[in-house]
């Protein structure tokens, strides 16, 4: 597959920041429940290989506008989907509920 995600080799596009070795692992408390909902996926539903090519299915445009863990929740969304754990509708209808408790 010939996508966004092939990047190796290309140039310019910038210098990989440094990171003190202090910090924390996740940059927001969601990436590390990204990982974890990902992670559980791997041992029961999804190995890692599955979990790439759904990322390869992301479109260019939102790929490449996605954080890291942006694109590991998109991907868990798709084999979600994909494998009919749950539909699309469920998915929006929670992220408008979190938004909905976020605004009281």
């Amino acid at each position: 597959m010939n996508g966004p995600q092939d990047l190796g080799g290309f140039h310019g596009f910038g210098k990989i920041p440094y990171l003190n070795k202090y910090e924390p692992v996740f940059d927001s408390y969601w990436e590390g429940r990204v990982f974890s909902m990902s992670f559980a996926t791997f041992i029961k539903y999804f190995p890692v290989d599955e979990t790439r090519y759904a990322a390869e299915k992301i479109k260019p445009n939102i790929y490449l506008n996605s954080s890291y863990y942006e694109r590991w929740l998109l991907a868990l969304e798709i084999l979600l989907i994909e494998n009919n754990l749950v539909t699309k509708k469920e998915i929006i209808d929670r992220e408008n509920q979190i938004k909905k408790n976020k605004k009281k």
